[in-house]
């Protein structure tokens, strides 16, 4: 791993292989007030030799046969019952659960949340990011999630913690998500890498996939676009620049108007903000909301190199059970459709 190389100087999340997908729309940095310090200028490529993943995943052989679902797994904090009944729900109509990390929802430690997502009957990919975590807690983390087999690890940088959200909390940033890649592949662990897009520098986002490519990523799921099209033309730009790993497309799934904004507000994400607006106007945005998410998702999976969807949000704004229900609805017509 290319640990001898410094930082970009003005980076607040101190990243080598950035920039990260919270860029805004105006290419102000998402930590500060300052333009993001990677878009002038060429990116950094990962130096040779890349890294040669020899991780297997259960994900991974089932999106080689046919589409998947990787549905997010949102429950209520530090609350054992609340993942064994989210789990329930969502674990037989999900080819597997993705466990998010957020900086203003701190839950268990990843390796908890692993064991009690298996204790339930799920297969779990979980989301490691370097913001809270020094590099060798992200190490024994890796380790922990390898002696459990976990299905895969989603390698991110993180995003920033807001002004007001935990003070005097630190964040570390020893690492960037290439950089944690790198490890999780040498951990033994299939690795996914997240990519914006939407976000600045959009022109050279599709070669920063090439990039975590050669740090050992062998999925790349993709946060939310604004129409199908915009998906297929940045998976056709990731394989002109290199890429050849398969991908997992973001599908928004809301039915009210808080599930609709927080997805909305979130830097880095772009919605049709015209059938948002269409869901929370239907009479029933229940069902709107969840017709709306199996329309993208099949628009999304008839995209060349798309070979799965991660159905991504709350679901609902009424709870963690009520959106595990939105979610499993969802993934329940997608697999009627197959």
């Amino acid at each position: 791993m290319p640990d001898l190389l410094p930082p970009r100087l003005g980076c607040p999340k101190r990243m080598v292989f950035g920039p990260c997908g919270g860029v805004r729309t105006d290419g102000r940095c998402e930590a500060a007030e300052h333009r993001c310090v990677f878009l002038d200028g060429p990116l950094p490529a990962w130096p040779d030799p890349p890294v040669e993943p020899a991780a297997t995943s259960a994900l991974l052989a089932a999106a080689a046969r046919g589409p998947v679902v990787l549905t997010d797994l949102s429950t209520a904090p530090y609350d054992a019952d609340s993942v064994r009944r989210v789990v329930e729900v969502l674990a037989p109509v999900s080819d597997a659960l993705l466990a998010g990390e957020h900086a203003n929802r701190p839950d268990v430690p990843p390796t908890m949340m692993a064991a009690r997502v298996h204790a339930a009957g799920g297969r779990l990919w979980t989301t490691l990011a370097c913001r809270d975590r020094n590099r060798v807690v992200l190490e024994q983390e890796l380790s922990g999630l390898a002696a459990l087999g976990v299905d895969g690890v989603l390698c991110v940088t993180g995003d920033a913690r807001g002004p007001g959200v935990r003070p005097g909390s630190s964040q570390v940033f020893d690492l960037d998500g290439p950089r944690l890649a790198a490890l999780a592949a040498g951990a033994g662990l299939a690795v996914a890498v997240p990519e914006s897009p939407e976000a600045p520098p959009v022109a050279a986002r599709p070669a920063r996939v090439a990039v975590k490519q050669r740090a050992g990523a062998q999925l790349c799921v993709l946060n939310h676009v604004r129409t199908p099209a915009r998906a297929a033309a940045f998976v056709a730009a990731a394989r002109a620049a290199g890429a050849t790993l398969p991908f997992v497309a973001g599908v928004a799934v809301y039915t009210d108007e808080r599930s609709a904004r927080v997805l909305q507000r979130f830097p880095g994400l772009q919605l049709d903000d015209d059938r948002v607006e269409r869901v929370l106007a239907s009479p029933d945005p229940r069902a709107a909301g969840i017709a709306a998410a199996v329309e993208e998702a099949q628009a999304l999976l008839a995209v060349d190199g798309v070979v799965g969807v991660n159905l991504s949000g709350m679901g609902s704004g009424r709870g963690e059970d009520d959106g595990a229900r939105v979610k499993a609805a969802v993934a329940t017509e997608l697999r009627g459709r197959a």
